[in-house]
């Protein structure tokens, strides 16, 4: 059987994963997450999850190894994870009545094959009170979340219309990891 792991240490991949029945260790890997003067928003989740797959498929060349990262841009800007709940509160009400993008890219790696992927998905915010936004992010789902929202918790009440992969916008295309892994023979097990 062939060892997979998963590098990263969100909560929510890792659900991913466990739900297609497979056997898999989480090894966060340790990269650099900056980005490059004028690299846009596509390029950068992509070279991000390719760098992150690469940093563990080296010390596991065995295995098979998913990585992804995820970003939310409005109008050309990135949102990312907020500094404190001040942050959290200016970018939700960014976010309050527009459409924005979540873009995750994702790559599935074994030794020096690997496979590489970017999903885009439109996110539209219905208009949002302060009172609202205060309460979302007294919550304190706002934490630790690119953009300040979890479109799987609370923040789906704000959510007008997704195009595109929700699971994306939750931190990882499930349907087009799965089919990356089913090019390695790894299927997923219903039992």
């Amino acid at each position: 059987m062939t060892a997979i792991i998963l590098a990263s240490g969100s909560p929510r991949r890792k659900d991913f994963i466990k739900s297609l029945g497979l056997q898999f260790t989480v090894i966060s890997p340790d990269v650099d997450e900056t980005p490059k003067p004028n690299e846009l928003p596509q390029d950068l989740v992509v070279r991000l999850a390719k760098l992150k797959a690469e940093h563990i498929a080296k010390m596991h060349p065995e295995a098979v190894v998913i990585a992804a990262d995820t970003i939310v841009v409005l109008d050309g800007e990135i949102l990312g994870k907020p500094k404190d709940r001040n942050d959290a509160k200016a970018m939700i009400k960014k976010l309050s009545g527009k459409t924005h993008e979540v873009l995750t890219g994702y790559t599935v790696q074994k030794d020096s094959i690997s496979y590489q992927g970017l999903e885009k998905t439109l996110v539209t915010f219905a208009n949002i009170s302060d009172e609202n936004i205060e309460g979302y992010v007294s919550s304190g789902e706002c934490d630790d979340k690119s953009g300040s929202y979890a479109v799987q918790g609370l923040a789906a009440m704000f959510v007008e219309k997704v195009s595109g992969s929700v699971s994306s916008v939750v931190g990882l295309p499930i349907c087009q990891v799965r089919a990356l892994l089913e090019k390695f023979g790894i299927t997923p097990k219903f039992v």
